[in-house]
């Protein structure tokens, strides 16, 4: 083990001692640092996304001293370790690679995936579970979930034949939503199901629908910022404008950037 990484340990062990230890880091609980976890990784997500490395290092960091900081908890409670921890996923990561660490050949990542899903297959129900929908964390982001509950149903030709049927199931929500009348009981449901069927479109079209949901997010961001920008330099703001006059400034932005887009 790595001189940092012992440090590391060490210090997660001194903030926990029930004598001399932090009197926060004392109190947490697994359940009690799930939240910083969440954080964490999306921070992580973040850096990589502006292409930030040297936060990037730092927010790995952080993000290990969470994986520490449960294995602290568990050694105390006489569970696991940290170097249990480090053991299993290297079992995992060998039982799972038979192309790297056996006699195993796929020359194709496409090969790598579904022999990987068939191994995760095999080990759920080895251990007792039945279902293709086991061991998908209900904690995930609801729209990561819905993703991965249809990858695993479409595993097994629960599935659309083709994108044509997912667009025909869309259209079929949006119509039941579009009957129902303002503030009816149903309609949050129906609104969930237009959005998995959405969801299943977007899957169909190979696209990771937390990534497309992101890019938009950010699409939408970047313009408005940019409507706000042209409001301050008119004097005014977004909350001293009319729905009308920001409207104008949107479409005026949306047409620069396909503008300049054109000449990339």
């Amino acid at each position: 083990m790595s001189q940092p990484l012992q440090q590391l340990l060490a210090i997660m062990a001194r903030l926990r001692d029930p004598q001399n230890g932090c009197p926060w880091d004392k109190e947490q609980t697994y359940q009690s640092i799930v939240p910083y976890t969440l954080e964490e990784a999306y921070e992580v997500a973040d850096a990589i996304a502006r292409e930030d490395y040297a936060e990037l290092k730092d927010e790995l960091g952080d993000l290990l001293f969470q994986v520490v900081f449960y294995a602290q908890i568990a050694k105390e409670e006489g569970r696991f370790e940290f170097d249990d921890c480090a053991a299993a996923i290297n079992d995992k990561l060998i039982r799972r690679h038979p192309h790297v660490f056996a006699d195993m050949n796929l020359d194709s990542s496409k090969a790598v995936l579904q022999n990987w899903e068939a191994i995760k297959t095999t080990e759920r129900t080895a251990s007792g579970k039945t279902s293709v929908l086991d061991n998908i964390p209900l904690a995930m982001p609801a729209l990561s979930r819905a993703y991965k509950l249809q990858k695993r149903c479409a595993q097994v030709g629960f599935d659309w034949p083709d994108v044509a049927g997912a667009w025909d199931k869309v259209q079929e929500e949006i119509q039941e939503v579009a009957e129902l009348p303002a503030g009816a009981a149903e309609l949050e449901e129906e609104l969930g199901d237009l959005m998995f069927a959405l969801i299943n479109v977007v899957r169909k079209q190979g696209f990771d629908p937390e990534k497309v949901m992101r890019q938009a997010n950010q699409k939408f961001e970047r313009r408005f910022r940019q409507v706000e920008q042209a409001l301050v330099e008119q004097g005014s703001s977004p909350a001293q404008s009319t729905l009308d006059q920001m409207e104008a400034l949107w479409l005026e932005v949306k047409k620069l950037e396909k503008q300049n887009k054109a000449k990339i």
